[in-house]
Order: structure tokens, then C-alpha cells, then sequence
């Protein structure tokens, strides 16, 4: 279940539209204009402050728009009516002097003084003569020979358009953006402009004129910078900022002063996707051409003829949808969270386009011309259905016209929405790579809305799922060539865009179905001065490849092409792989063009092929150059490269184990079930089973064995462990009988505790493979439970039976079913057994292993796997840790309950009875002294199974700290982060830390396990099988935890094992009089009369060093 986020602070709500923004200008309007993607970035703090809060029900009856579906749900409604409130900021509070701002900024462009038609050359001097003034142009710069000319006049129209105009900005943690387009007049222009660049020259010098005579006239009120709209080289722009020297304060918005086009200058005919725009230096302008079209160019233009026309269509939308403003919002926010903007670095779809693509579909886009989106939608509604859309239909390969009956368009890889009354496609920013991701996205996040079992409202809107580490598997840097070839171009596409596009089609041949997902992003050109020319890409810029792996394909190591037949397909492949393709024979008789991949790793194989693709298409020297993410996570694991292949030994043991237990004859009952309870029988340790006939398997493997109901066993607890020791000396008589290489042992567990579980056998094999039997018996439980309920009995006596009662419940019910859960998931998903041992890992590297229950953090991360919203099942360790991570960090367990639906069969009444059942848990401990977190499953819904034991608030309160300061990291850092930093940690924070002698530490003791698995010398020993079990670190902390468990809190690592820290109770620090039997030693407090004592913490410490022995070389204490 998703996590409820954190309390959010109330936040003022304007409810006013257009208002004094857009006073004094020729108009205002809704969510586009400009179509600036500044307010669609990265913005997390506003969502993270976000919490569904249930409102009152106000005056009327809703419950209608619930039963109608307008809505997911009551609870849902009032979950998106919060947020809206929430995001939208307090204009006055972030934006003070904006609209003093504007009418400054409008009044100085107005008072630009025109200037005359001049040659190219001599308009670029006199500008930069005069004011240093550098023009910027877009590449390929202009002929200065040319024959027309460029001229500055007065601006026709000056308006104030998009968000800011009718209040429909949300909150971002970068500056607010306000766009204010000035229309360049006709006159300036000739009717063949559209042509070679001819509009975009003179486009940025009206631009560098208005840079030139805003610096002259106000140099000190403003700071201003050029960047690309969108990032779009054709469309520069220029930032006004108010200089916070002058106004002694902080301003948290930029005005974006964006030349346009007069609206109907340029005939729509000319500039339709399918036109050709950009013609060879010597070509004819005036005659057809067969050129190929130019349709980025063609949009690029056509978009600055389009803010009006557009801010009419939202506007008209808005008015007579109710819905569609907050669908809008709706839609930012959802486009935001997954990294997407207008900008053509983050995929080239942003507000405005989501904006128009929800208009037109209120008027067309659906079967015969109708509409998509039904009139009257609410905005959950609409929201919905527009993902409906944007996932059902491949805009790419069928393109949707609108009012565009004579247009036939040509096939391309960019997707298309051509808006005929506009005559623009507005999805011309998107990559085929963007687009795909886009769809993907929306058709998780309709599942999400279609699920009735969970609340998906967090995972559709709060978290942010655009880290690039946790949403692909593996990233790859490609340093960015230098030179591009000296070929003409029919089309806008700069060295950038040319080379991404050609390495996503060489990526997407060469990986085939290897993997999901191809993302590519380029870097952000940055602002640049006026007076300084158009920054460009450097030489160590790179591209960033971020890939999504096919987990039943990525480790492939046999390719198979076309066969021999197929001479055309053949000659393709071959000239596709060079040397790497071979013609082979397979089994089945057929010849085909193959390719053979060394083995290795998942990571190895896909690094072996990417460099392969990019030596051979690219230059050889950035084959050497490749800079690959993700692996280092799965490395730090023991045994690495393995996988789940690493406990197929094991689990081999175990089967052969069991059909022995069930061919002896002599047992006393007919055996009911042997089953496994161990991590390693699960695939889920973190050390893989290691064993051979030389070194036994040090810690045996838990099993239950269970027999048939019979009358025959006593009606006494006591009595009945007592039976289970003969049955186990029993049934080791009757193994070492069958195999004379079977060694067993009895041994004996919960001496102290009389009601549970009492004795176990150990049974090692002399492959090595050691397992731990006990007896279930399923009377316990009914003696238990009579003990619990029986009131004439002492509370001690009570309480005793009750703990057992759990016990038993949880060893000898949930542990099998759990078990059996995890290894059949575990086979379901490749990468669940690494996340598991990985995260495992991380929560013992923190030394909170001892205090929360492998059997929690499998179903932490099976959580992760089984309901991945808003990702997919991860298919990566690296993205499973980190997603786990990112859960724990925002996971409320508080008031949340951790709910893992192994089976999917879950009902929301199940769900709903599991959080109320935490509710009560909470009314009746509100401190939390028994049970801190709630896990429940399909197996066990009371949550308690795994977790009546701890972890503490102290603990939970830890690892919630932790797996936020890692989140953090990860966030800072990005892919420059070093795994291991992750698994480092602190022992300043503890009161004191125990250092052990190296040969008892964990990496020793795993070392000194395999010293011997090459030596054939060796045999099994005695003094080997002895070893079977013993974990002398570990029950020196039992020992410890024992004697002072109202004292101190032990933390200890099995896996560094090289210490063991502590914290003193709190409550045990305070000085107080004096008592007999006090838990701990005292004595008495200096400076007070009173007689009173203290914790007398140096006689603790020498005790634990006594008991220690050559264990404790040293003790460090710190407070």
C-alpha cells in the first residue's frame, strides 16, 4: 500500500482569474502562450509537504459524483481537491512587483526607437558597435551577402499569456516564470521569410534589438540573459530578472520576453508538415521541389504565429468545461512527476501540449469526428481519459488529424496530433524514444486508477519517479562527437539532435528485445549574456543513455538473424554487425546469421554489446570513452554473478532430503508435509549456501517436519515437547540406518522457556548440506490458546503462554507459508532474490538486523515487485533497492500499514479491515510498546507476525532516518553516487561501540569457510561438525541481551561483524534513590546528599568485557 506522506502546512488557495496581471495589455489568457516549459521543472518540496486529508463533506451530498464515477472515490475527490489547494501559490507572497514589472517592461519596449532596413552585415555591426550587442542567430548563420535585409519597428501587440495570466501557476522550487509575447509587425517581414532560416534571422535581431534597447534604458532595474525556448535553438528568448541589488530583495520570478509572428502573415499551406522549407543554397526558392519536408522547421515557425490563436482555443475551453482547469493542473503535475516538460530535453511534452491535446479532444479525436472527452467531465475525468488516450493511441504510426480533411500525412517517427484550424502538429518537440516513455507511463498510471484494492493517489501524483536510478536499470554516458559531417540538412536538426536520433535507431536495431526502454537526454544549454555569443556544446558534454531491461532476454547469450534464404535480411544484418555476424547451424537443422556473446553477468553481456554498436557505427575512440551506471550495486553482494543459480545447490539438498524423510520406515506417524522456513531455502540470505564435502554448511537450514493427527499425543505442552525429542532421536536412528555418511544431532533451544519449542536435530550430508529439523505439532496451539483464555490462572502464567502462542504461531504457521511465497516469487521474478539480499544488506551494514526480521524486509521488498506503482516490477537489483529505499523513506508506519498481496486477490474490504485493525492496535498502545510496525499479508492479515518482536520505535525511527539520508545522497549525487556509500555507517551516534578480534568478525569467518574449497587434502572433521551451528558472536549478544535488556540496546553487523555497539536507556540515566534489586549496577551519585545512585556504567562495561573474553579486544566509549 502506498505510503501517506508526510503532515502537509496549510498553503493559501487565490481563487481570482485573470486579474490586475493582465491590465494594460492587448491580452491575457490561459495555460499556454509561450509555451515555456520553466514552470514544468524539477519540483518536489510543495508535493513532498503533501498528505491526503479528508475535509468535510460541505454543503451538498457528493456522494452521487462517487456512485456516477465523476470520481475514483469519496476519499480520492477530497485527495485531489486538497492538492489543488496546496500547489497554487501565494502570487503576492512568491511574486512581488510583477505586474509593476510588466507594465515597466512594456512601456520601455514601447519606447524602443525603430530601426531602418539594413543589409545583414551592417545591421550585426552597428548593433554590436553600439550597445556590444551579439546577435543570436540560430545555425547555420546567416549569408551576410544575402540579398534581404533586417529592420526593427515597433511591436504591433505586447501580451501577457499563459499561467500566470488567470492564476493557474503551481508551486516550483525554481523561479515562476510570467511570458509576455511581442508580436513583431508585418511590416519587417516579406511573404518568402518562411524559407532558408529567413524569419528566425530576423526573428533574433527584433530579439537582440529589443536586449539592446532594454539595457540602454533600464541597465540597472533588470538582469538580463538569453536562453532557448524550450530549448529550441530556433526560438531564443530574453529573461528578465529584477536585480536584487536595487530592490534588496529576493525575486522569485523571471519575465520571458518572446518574439512572434504576426498570426496570418505566413500561409498555413506552406508551412504544413509536409512541406519543405529549407532549400539548398543553389536550389531554386520559387519552383516545387521533391526535397524531403522539413517539419520540425515548419512547427518551429508555425508556433510563433500560434500564442493567440491557442490561448483562444484554452480559453474557450476553460469557459465551457468546468473541469479543464484543474485537468490541466492535474496533468502538470503528473507530467512533472515523471520528468516531462515542453522543453525537447524533457521529451518534448509539457503543460501546453497536454493543455491543447485536452482541448482538442473536447472537439474531436474520437470514432467519426466525435469527441473524446464527453462534455460535463469532472476533472478526474478528463485527466483520466486523456491518458486513456495518450496510452490506447500510437500517434506515431497513426497519426490523428483534427479539422484537417485534406492533409495526408507522410510517415515518420515522431508522433503526431495536427491541429488543422492551427496548422500545427503540436507533439513536434517529442523523440520516438520520449514518446514511447510518455505512453508507457500513461498506461501504468491508468492501471493505477483502474485498481479498486489500493490508493493510488500517491503513486499517480506525489512521487517522483523521473531519478534516473531508480526508474532505469542501467545509464550510459556517450561522450558527444565534435564535428558533424558537412552534409546539407532539409530539416532543423543541430549536431545534438542529429546524433542522438541516429544512436537511438543503432541502439534500438542492435538491442532488439534485450530491452524495454531507450531513454536518450542531451545536455541544457545554459543562459548566456547578451553581449556574448550563443553558448555551444563541449567538448566533454555527453549524452546520457538511461536503458530498462528485459529480464527474460537482457542475458541472452545467442542471437539468431535472418536465415541463410532470406539473402536480402542477410545482407542487412551483415552489414549491420560486421564482423561479429556468423552464418551457424542450429539443432533443429535451420542455418541462420547468428551472434555469440561471451558469458558473463546481465550487466556484462549488455556493456559487451553497447560498446560493440557504438565502435562500429561511431567513432572507434568513444568506444573507450563509455561511462556505464548500475552494476556497482549487484557487486557488492557476496558471490556476485550467481543469482538464484547460487542456491540451487541447496534447494537440490533439501528435495533429496525430503523424498528421504519420506521413504523411511519405522517413523511412529505418517509424515503430513516437510517444509522449509530458512532464507536459504528461499533464495533470500545474504551469503549464498555455501558447502562442500571438506566444509559443512555452517548454518543449518531450518525445516519443519509435520505428522498426522493422532490421539496418541499428550494432553500437557510440557509433555509434548518432551515426545518431540524421542521423535527426533527417532528419526535420526532411522537416517544414519538408510546412510551410514549421515551425521545428527540433538540439540536443545528455549531451556528457560518451558511452553515452546524445546529440541531440534541437526542433520549434515556429506556433500556438506546441514539442516536443522523441528516437529510441528498443530495441538500446541489449542493448548495455548486454552492457557491464554483460562482466567483462573496466575498473569505471569498468562503472558508466558501468550509469548509462546505468537511463537509458535509464527515459526510453525506464517514461516512456511511465507517461505513458500517468497521462492515461488522469487522464480516469478529474476531480481527479487538480489533486492532482497541487497537490502538485507543495507539494513545490517546499519546494524538494525538484529532488531527487524528478515522476514519484514522480504516483504518491504516483495512489496516493491508485487505492487510496483508507479514503476513496473523492477528489473534491476539497483532499481529495487533503491525504489525499497524510497518506500521506507516515505513509508508513514505510524499510521500506514505495510500490506504485501502475494496472490493479487485482495479485496479493498480486506484492506480496509487490515487499516482498521491498526486503528485499534493504535487506541490500544498509542505509545507504541508492543507493536510499532504493522505488516500484513494475504498469509497473516492481523500484520503482527513478523513484527510483535520489534523493531522499536527507536529502531523504526532510525531506519526511516536512514533510508532518507541515503534517498537524499542518491538525490544530490545523482549517477556520480558510489554504492558504497550507501552501506557506510556511523558509530558516533552510539553511546558506546565494542570492537571484536578479527577472527570472530564476519568477513573473517567467511573467509576462513572457503580457505578450503580448492583442497582435496581436506576431509570433514570432527572439529568441521562441530562448527555446524555455532555463531559464537551471536549468542554472545544473546547472552548480553539478556542480562541487560532494560539497560542497553545492542546494534551489531553479521556481516562486517567486526563490532558491537550500544545505546543506554535513557530512562535508566537519571539519578535515583537507592532500592534492592535494581536491574543494573549503580552506585552512588557524587555531589547530592540524598543518598541517591547511578548507572554505573564503567562496572557495566567491564562486565561485558569479562563475559566476552578474547572475543572483545577493546571497548570505545563515547558517552
Amino acid at each position: 500500500m502506498a505510503p501517506i506522506s508526510p503532515k502537509r502546512r496549510k498553503l493559501h488557495h487565490n481563487n481570482d482569474e485573470a486579474d490586475s496581471a493582465s491590465e494594460g495589455f492587448e491580452s491575457g489568457g490561459d495555460d499556454v502562450g509561450s509555451q515555456s516549459s520553466a514552470d514544468e521543472r524539477t519540483t518536489t518540496a510543495p508535493l513532498k509537504q503533501m498528505q491526503a486529508r479528508a475535509k468535510h463533506v460541505k454543503d451538498i451530498d457528493e456522494s452521487a459524483l462517487y456512485s456516477g464515477g465523476l470520481y475514483k472515490s469519496n476519499m480520492f475527490k477530497l485527495q485531489i481537491d486538497e492538492m489543488l489547494a496546496q500547489v497554487q501559490p501565494n502570487y503576492e507572497k512568491r511574486m512581488p512587483g510583477v505586474n509593476e514589472a510588466l507594465h515597466r517592461l512594456k512601456s520601455l519596449i514601447e519606447a524602443i526607437e525603430d530601426r531602418e532596413m539594413l543589409p545583414i552585415s551592417d545591421a550585426i555591426k552597428m548593433l554590436h558597435k553600439a550597445h556590444k550587442i551579439v546577435v543570436p542567430f540560430p545555425d547555420p548563420k546567416p549569408d551576410k551577402n544575402a540579398a534581404y535585409k533586417l529592420a526593427y519597428a515597433k511591436p504591433s501587440k505586447i501580451n501577457v499569456v499563459g499561467s500566470y495570466a488567470i492564476k493557474t501557476m503551481i508551486k516550483s522550487d525554481s523561479a515562476l516564470s510570467v511570458d509576455m509575447v511581442v508580436v513583431m509587425p508585418p511590416s519587417i517581414f516579406q511573404e518568402k521569410d518562411f524559407l532558408n532560416y529567413r524569419y528566425f534571422y530576423k526573428r533574433a535581431y527584433y530579439l537582440a534589438c529589443i536586449a539592446a534597447g532594454l539595457q540602454s534604458t533600464a541597465p540597472d532595474e533588470f538582469t538580463w540573459t538569453f536562453e532557448y525556448l524550450n530549448g529550441n535553438s530556433l526560438h531564443p528568448i530574453l529573461v528578465a530578472k529584477l536585480n536584487s541589488k536595487k530592490t534588496k530583495s529576493e525575486s522569485h520570478f523571471e519575465i520571458h520576453i518572446i518574439p512572434a509572428a504576426p498570426e496570418s502573415f505566413f500561409a498555413d499551406s506552406k508551412l504544413r508538415p509536409t512541406k519543405n522549407s529549407i532549400r539548398p543554397k543553389n536550389g531554386p526558392e520559387n519552383q516545387p521541389t521533391t526535397l524531403p519536408p522539413s517539419p520540425f522547421y515548419n512547427a518551429s515557425l508555425k508556433s510563433d504565429c500560434n500564442f493567440e490563436p491557442y490561448l483562444k482555443l484554452l480559453h474557450s475551453a476553460s469557459k465551457q468545461e468546468s473541469g479543464f482547469k484543474d485537468a490541466c493542473i492535474l496533468g502538470r503535475i503528473w507530467l512533472r512527476q515523471r520528468g516531462f516538460g515542453s522543453s525537447i530535453s524533457n521529451g518534448g511534452f509539457g503543460h501546453f501540449e497536454w493543455a491543447a491535446l485536452t482541448a482538442l479532444l473536447l472537439k474531436g479525436g474520437g470514432p467519426k469526428g466525435h469527441a473524446f472527452l464527453s462534455p460535463g467531465y469532472s476533472s478526474y475525468q478528463m485527466f483520466k481519459a486523456v491518458l486513456q488516450f495518450v496510452s490506447t493511441t500510437d500517434l506515431a504510426n497513426k497519426p490523428q488529424l483534427y479539422e484537417a480533411a485534406d492533409f495526408v500525412p507522410t510517415k515518420s517517427d515522431t508522433p503526431m496530433f495536427f491541429d488543422g484550424p492551427r496548422g500545427q502538429n503540436i507533439l513536434f518537440k517529442m523523440t520516438p524514444w520520449s514518446y514511447e516513455l510518455l505512453r508507457e507511463e500513461a498506461k501504468i498510471t491508468v492501471e493505477m486508477l483502474n485498481d479498486s484494492t489500493f490508493d493510488q493517489f500517491d503513486s499517480t501524483f506525489i512521487v517522483r519517479t523521473a531519478q534516473h536510478l531508480q526508474k532505469f536499470d542501467c545509464l550510459v554516458r556517450v561522450p558527444i562527437p565534435t564535428t558533424s559531417p558537412e552534409t546539407f540538412s532539409c530539416d532543423h536538426k543541430p549536431h545534438l539532435a542529429s546524433f542522438s536520433g541516429r544512436l537511438f535507431e543503432v541502439l534500438r536495431e542492435g538491442l532488439t528485445d534485450r530491452v524495454s526502454f531507450i531513454d536518450i537526454r542531451g545536455p541544457d544549454l545554459p543562459p548566456w549574456s547578451p553581449k556574448s555569443p550563443c553558448p555551444e556544446i563541449g567538448e566533454q558534454s555527453s549524452l546520457l543513455v538511461a536503458v530498462l531491461f528485459n529480464p527474460a532476454n537482457i542475458d541472452r547469450l545467442v542471437d539468431h538473424g535472418p536465415s541463410a534464404e532470406e539473402k536480402k535480411k542477410a545482407a542487412k544484418f551483415q552489414k549491420f554487425w560486421g564482423e561479429k555476424a556468423e552464418l551457424r547451424r542450429f539443432k533443429d537443422g535451420s542455418i541462420r546469421e547468428s551472434l555469440v556473446w561471451s558469458p558473463g553477468s546481465s550487466y556484462a553481456i549488455f556493456q559487451d554489446i553497447f560498446t560493440y554498436l557504438i565502435k562500429r557505427h561511431f567513432e572507434p575512440e568513444m568506444s573507450k570513452s563509455l561511462t556505464f551506471v548500475g552494476e556497482g550495486f549487484e557487486k557488492l553482494l557476496p558471490g556476485y554473478g550467481q543469482g538464484a543459480k547460487a542456491f540451487d545447490a541447496l534447494k537440490q539438498a533439501f528435495n533429496s532430503f525430503e523424498r528421504q524423510i519420506r521413504d523411511l520406515d519405522g517413523l511412529p506417524l505418517q509424515l503430513r508435509q516437510l517444509s522449509a522456513i530458512d532464507p536459504q531455502l528461499r533464495y533470500s540470505s545474504i551469503d549464498y549456501p555455501l558447502f562442500n564435502p571438506r566444509q559443512p554448511l555452517e548454518k543449518p537450514a531450518d525445516v519443519l517436519i509435520q505428522f498426522e493427527g493422532s490421539g496418541r499425543w499428550p494432553d500437557d505442552i510440557i509433555a509434548i515437547q518432551r515426545t518431540k525429542i524421542a521423535f527426533l532421536l527417532k528419526i535420526g536412528s532411522l537416517l544414519r540406518e538408510v546412510d551410514d555418511s549421515i551425521t545428527t544431532k540433538l540439540g536443545l533451544e528455549n531451556e528457560d522457556q518451558p511452553l515452546k519449542n524445546c529440541a531440534f536435530l541437526d542433520i549434515v550430508y556429506e556433500s556438506g548440506a546441514s539442516f536443522r529439523l523441528r516437529i510441528h505439532n498443530d495441538r500446541e496451539q489449542t493448548l495455548l490458546e486454552r492457557q491464554v483464555k483460562d482466567k483462573l490462572l496466575d498473569q505471569r502464567t498468562r503472558e508466558d503462554a501468550a509469548s509462546a502462542l505468537s511463537t509458535y504461531k509464527r515459526t510453525f504457521l506464517q514461516l512456511p507459508l511465507h517461505t513458500q511465497s517468497i521462492a515461488t516469487h522469487c522464480t516469478r521474478f529474476p531480481l527479487l532474490s538480489s533486492t532482497i539480499r541487497l537490502v538485507k544488506m543495507w539494513f545490517d551494514c546499519h546494524m538494525l538486523s538484529r532488531h527487524i526480521s528478515e522476514e519484514l524486509i522480504e516483504l518491504l521488498v516483495a512489496r516493491i515487485f508485487l505492487q510496483p506503482h508507479p514503476w513496473r516490477a523492477p528489473s534491476s537489483a539497483m532499481c529495487g533497492f533503491l525504489r525499497t529505499l524510497l518506500f521506507i523513506a516515505r513509508w508513514d508506519w505510524r499510521s500506514t500499514p505495510l500490506i504485501v498481496d502475494f496472490t493479487g486477490t485482495l479485496t479493498s474490504n480486506e484492506v480496509t479491515s487490515i487499516n482498521t485493525r491498526l486503528e485499534a492496535w493504535r487506541k490500544i498502545d498509542p505509545g507504541m510498546n508492543r507493536t510499532v510496525i504493522f505488516a500484513a499479508s494475504n498469509h497473516d492479515t492481523t500484520g503482527t507476525a513478523f513484527t510483535d518482536k520489534g523493531p522499536s520505535k527507536v529502531v523504526a525511527a532510525r531506519m526511516t532516518a536512514l533510508a532518507r539520508s541515503a534517498c537524499k545522497l542518491l538525490k544530490d549525487q545523482g549517477m556520480d553516487l558510489n554504492p558504497k556509500s550507501l552501506f557506510v555507517t556511523s558509530t558516533t551516534d552510539y553511546d558506546f561501540v565494542i570492537h571484536l578480534a578479527p577472527k570472530f568478525a564476519g568477513e573473517s569467518v567467511r573467509k576462513s569457510s572457503t580457505k578450503h574449497k580448492f583442497k582435496n587434502l581436506e576431509v570433514q572433521s570432527d572439529v568441521n561438525l562441530e562448527l555446524v551451528g555455532y555463531q559464537p558472536v551471536q549468542l554472545y549478544l544473546n547472552e548480553l541481551e539478556k542480562l541487560y535488556t532494560s539497560t542497553i540496546v545492542f546494534f551489531h553487523s553479521a556481516v562486517a561483524g567486526s563490532t558491537i555497539a550500544g545505546l543506554w536507556n535513557p530512562q535508566t540515566l537519571a539519578s535515583r534513590s537507592f532500592k534492592v534489586n535494581l536491574p543494573y549496577a549503580s552506585k552512588l551519585t557524587m555531589g547530592t546528599d540524598k543518598g541517591e545512585v547511578e548507572l554505573d556504567k564503567d562496572a557495566i562495561l567491564a562486565e561485558i568485557a569479562r563475559l566476552g573474553g578474547d572475543m572483545v579486544l577493546r571497548i570505545e566509549v563515547h558517552r
